[in-house]
């Protein structure tokens, strides 16, 4: 059961969920856009290291740089959808991340850059205080689907930062993809903070330590919570084991047999769409057959795409089939999991932060072996990496009831 203050907030807010059909629509395109900056460094780093005369490979950090950024937002932001009222927190973090890509556009060398594309990252968290909301205000029998809606436009963003990023910035250089990314979070974060409800917040107690009391309290939530452990460790198994796989599939598609251009390979990102498109699909089912069955199917698609992807080391149908695949498989499991997240405690923001924290971690750790076991194995290693982790996120969660 929601506690006493949830409670006020969803009734205070329901009224004017009614009568905004846009609402809905303006934050799916806020999470695309802001969702994209977290991946908008990646694409142009050729670009960018010969703005700055010197080797790609010195400035592939700054890629990674952005991942820890996020982390760090997820970790001290996110949970203040809890604490504090959530209008003037988009707002200040939109505004931050604003001045921060601008500030990156101007960088003169790769330092500046990264502390700038680090800020933006950490501050660009807003599509997780924006999920908790949408599933606090939508209809219980349309709650997934609601969910699912601003899930496909966050998967919309990362696709469009990864493939519309690149070629924008070889056309008119990275500076200003990052000065467009600036303008469109700027307006478009300002846009959505002025549609949400006004809060009543909870009181956080005096100081900093009430306000990061929501990431000290993460811990102990997910112990209390069965359903948010099984959602946390599931994810992280579905979501390890396509990092690992996907993160690796430039390695396989450049060099032998296919040996593909970086820009042909790099087409192949089109295939996230499919999770856009299968994302308001799993919104339906799940508020339908329930969280549970969906992410059961969700995880024998991806037990079938793990051998598709080992045959595609050799036949290039098999990967498109298995790209289509495990995008339906994240995407779904996703979006069972995610809701699940957000309806089992009364502390809705906190949750989804563990839980994305949680999957954050799972991917990170399966791309970083994944890499060893491609130098080591070639891509059966990178394919048995996805194997044992869908594995692990399955099986462990069999263990406590």
């Amino acid at each position: 059961m929601p506690s006493t203050t949830t409670a006020h907030r969803l009734r205070a807010s329901a009224p004017r969920t009614e009568t905004s059909r846009l609402f809905l629509p303006l934050v799916a395109l806020c999470s695309a856009v802001t969702a994209a900056n977290i991946y908008l460094a990646a694409p142009l780093l050729s670009v960018i290291a010969r703005d700055f005369g010197t080797a790609p490979s010195a400035v592939a950090w700054i890629a990674s740089v952005a991942q820890f950024g996020y982390a760090a937002g997820l970790l001290f932001f996110a949970p203040l959808g809890d604490r504090v009222s959530r209008r003037p927190l988009v707002a200040v973090l939109s505004l931050a991340t604003t001045a921060a890509l601008a500030v990156a556009a101007a960088a003169s060398g790769t330092t500046a850059l990264a502390a700038a594309v680090l800020v933006a990252s950490a501050a660009t968290v807003v599509p997780q205080l924006l999920v908790p909301l949408v599933a606090e205000r939508a209809p219980a029998d349309r709650r997934a689907r609601h969910v699912a809606a601003v899930i496909a436009g966050l998967f919309t963003g990362i696709v469009a930062a990864r493939v519309l990023g690149g070629l924008a910035g070889q056309a008119f250089g990275w500076r200003w993809v990052f000065l467009g990314a600036a303008v469109l979070t700027g307006v478009l974060g300002l846009l959505t903070a002025a549609a949400l409800p006004a809060e009543r917040p909870r009181p956080t107690g005096g100081g900093l330590g009430g306000l990061l009391s929501g990431l000290t309290a993460m811990p102990g939530l997910v112990r209390r919570s069965p359903d948010l452990w099984r959602a946390c460790i599931r994810q992280a198994g579905m979501y390890g084991a396509w990092s690992a796989l996907w993160t690796s599939l430039t390695l396989l598609l450049t060099g032998q047999p296919y040996a593909l251009s970086t820009a042909t390979a790099g087409l192949f990102g089109l295939f996230g769409l499919t999770a856009s498109a299968v994302a308001p699909l799993a919104g339906g089912l799940v508020d339908r057959f329930g969280a549970a069955r969906v992410v059961r199917s969700a995880y024998l698609l991806a037990a079938v795409s793990v051998p598709l992807f080992w045959l595609g080391g050799q036949v290039m149908v098999a990967l498109f089939v298995a790209a289509v695949v495990i995008h339906a498989a994240l995407v779904a499991s996703h979006v069972a999991n995610q809701t699940l997240a957000l309806t089992t405690t009364s502390s809705p923001a906190t949750a989804n932060s563990a839980y994305v924290v949680a999957g954050f971690a799972g991917g990170a750790t399966a791309s970083a072996l994944a890499g060893f076991a491609f130098g080591q194995w070639g891509w059966g290693g990178v394919v048995a990496v996805a194997g044992v982790w869908l594995v692990l996120g399955w099986g462990l969660t069999g263990v406590r009831r």
